[in-house]
């Protein structure tokens, strides 16, 4: 919302911001950020009307939801005298950064999940057609345009839990001993059990006050088990969402993206075996950015369906099965741990 007061309030949903509005002009956003406002009926691509009035907000508090996801705007006169060379151009309006990342990641498919760990992560998958009938509770969605979907969830810890771990161990940003010490330990050999809340929990449980904790540790433990059973926990949390995907929708394939995978190997290895599926991390990078260039070529027909577009060369991951029945039990362990402590 931004707001001066009372019934001045509006609901900005990705507006285009100041750029694209004139004293009187008409606000519009697109269906993608309408629908991340969680007031949007995502099965109807309308302002839900319930919500609507529980929430006490009338129509001249909302943006118009653009009827063509085609539609652009041009600059308005202040940002125009701004960016004199931009003054004639056509913008199309914004989509979610997550819906970008998929695009980016070619994840456009029912069978295709989108795996991202920058500072935070996510998995997601992205395709053309209706919102599931049931959507899991641990879960969310929302839609690209009015053609495609994006259904996932998300963790508060990726590589910002790393990172942390790294300070605070005193463990080198880019340290291969690290990864290399990790590569050649077994699954779950330090036995001990991590909850990656530091910044609470989004996906599945949704608890914002969630604490990271660790249990089980001994003398015998060093940094690298506890950094180990961190990764691998990150790595449960994931299983938990793909678990949940899999109950709707078909998935064969994993795309992986982000710069905490890309530094670090032997972390998308115990994804890949905790998930017990093959993973492939392209070469390419920004994928959020490389997707809107796809989505905006192809709304102005000068590119490719971007369901159409291969996914770019990149190394494969192929999955453990020892380690991975392993980590089932290791799993158990996590999980039981998490209901005691957090749901």
């Amino acid at each position: 919302f931004s707001s001066d007061a009372g019934n001045n309030a509006s609901v900005s949903a990705g507006r285009a911001h100041d750029s694209q509005r004139d004293a009187g002009a008409t606000v519009s956003t697109s269906v993608s950020m309408a629908s991340g406002t969680g007031i949007f009926d995502i099965r109807n691509n309308i302002w839900d009307k319930e919500l609507l009035e529980f929430l006490k907000i009338g129509d001249e508090n909302l943006p118009t939801v653009l009827e063509n996801d085609k539609d652009t705007f041009g600059l308005n006169k202040k940002y125009s005298a701004r960016w004199p060379k931009l003054r004639d151009t056509k913008f199309f309006l914004a989509i979610g950064d997550g819906a970008g990342n998929n695009i980016g990641a070619n994840c456009v498919s029912e069978n295709k999940a989108a795996l991202m760990i920058g500072t935070s992560g996510a998995m997601r998958v992205a395709f053309e057609g209706e919102v599931p009938k049931n959507i899991p509770e641990g879960l969310w969605c929302y839609r690209i345009d009015r053609r495609r979907i994006i259904i996932g969830g998300a963790i508060s810890d990726g590589g910002g839990l790393y990172g942390w771990l790294k300070k605070n161990f005193r463990l080198k940003k880019n340290d291969d001993k690290t990864e290399a010490r990790i590569e050649k330990r077994e699954a779950d050999q330090h036995r001990i059990t991590f909850l990656p809340f530091l910044a609470g929990e989004r996906s599945t449980g949704y608890h914002e006050f969630a604490e990271g904790a660790i249990l089980g540790l001994k003398h015998a433990h060093n940094k690298i088990d506890i950094v180990q059973a961190a990764l691998e926990s990150v790595a449960y949390r994931f299983a938990e969402i793909f678990e949940q995907l899999k109950s709707v929708l078909d998935i064969r394939e994993i795309i992986a993206s982000g710069g905490a995978l890309r530094e670090s190997p032997i972390w998308t290895q115990i994804i890949c075996d905790v998930l017990s599926q093959n993973i492939s991390l392209p070469e390419s990078r920004e994928a959020s950015s490389r997707g809107v260039v796809l989505l905006a070529a192809e709304y102005a027909g000068c590119g490719d369906d971007i369901a159409e577009i291969p996914t770019p060369e990149g190394i494969r991951f192929f999955s453990n099965k020892e380690n991975h029945e392993i980590y089932i039990q290791a799993r158990k362990r996590h999980e039981d741990f998490y209901t005691r402590l957090v749901s």
